[in-house]
């Protein structure tokens, strides 16, 4: 009997072979071990796929120092005509176009943010940039007030 048994799981062909996930959580997420395929005796691991590679065409604006306006502004018009809005994620630059999208970094804390260009400024001569207070909130700027932070243009 045992050898009619052994028989039969050798002539089981690869192609018949069914996915066992031993990793498998029931929250509905993609298992983080490799999933393994039982064929009888022989068992092959697939190692799960890598992550998609997101591709960046983000251009460097080099680094300046940004500070933030908020509720004294809050309702105003902006250079574009647009009301300001402080708890929206925009920002005022002297020279690049409204509705440029901006990728603005504080290397300190490594947390950004995107902003989209709505209005002109800063007015201090030694700032690059001013943002919202939404968008300073979201770097950790408003505590400070200004801070060094990398720019860069994303469209």
């Amino acid at each position: 009997m045992k050898l009619f048994f052994l028989a039969a799981a050798i002539a089981v062909p690869a192609s018949a072979a069914t996915p066992v996930d031993h990793n498998a959580d029931r929250s509905g997420e993609a298992p983080a071990a490799p999933i393994r395929f039982e064929t009888g005796p022989v068992v092959q691991e697939v190692p799960p796929a890598p992550a998609p590679v997101i591709e960046d065409d983000a251009q460097s604006l080099g680094s300046g120092v940004a500070s933030f306006y908020g509720a004294k502004f809050h309702g105003r018009r902006t250079a574009s005509g647009e009301r300001f809005d402080m708890h929206a994620l925009t920002a005022a630059h002297r020279s690049l176009p409204f509705g440029s999208e901006v990728r603005v970094t504080d290397p300190r804390s490594g947390r950004s943010v995107t902003v989209r260009i709505n209005d002109r400024g800063p007015f201090s001569r030694h700032r690059t940039i001013d943002l919202s207070r939404a968008a300073a909130q979201e770097i950790g700027l408003v505590n400070r007030g200004h801070g060094t932070v990398e720019l860069e243009l994303l469209s």
